[in-house]
């Protein structure tokens, strides 16, 4: 079982789960974060760390999001680690 990043982390500029997690399992795929699946250890340390109530437990996912369990394993698989916190956008 894993964590899936779902919508609201769409152009969320946020890194905060990324520092928590002691599995490096984020990628960043540039307008949001993916966390694969192989990776993810179910410790749930991200879940409350994302300010934008982005990430679920699969078996949690919204049904809206479902479409997210799938594209957070193809994505992660493309796109590179982000282990360390980066500065969020300010408008």
């Amino acid at each position: 079982m894993a964590h899936v990043v779902a919508q609201p982390c769409c152009d969320c500029t946020y890194t905060e789960c990324v520092v928590v997690c002691p599995a490096g399992c984020f990628h960043d795929g540039g307008r949001m974060l993916y966390i694969h699946p192989d990776d993810c250890i179910d410790c749930e340390a991200c879940v409350p760390a994302c300010p934008a109530n982005a990430i679920y437990h699969e078996d949690k996912l919204p049904a809206e999001w479902s479409p997210f369990r799938d594209l957070n394993a193809t994505m992660a698989r493309q796109c590179a680690t982000i282990t360390s916190r980066r500065a969020a956008a300010t408008n």
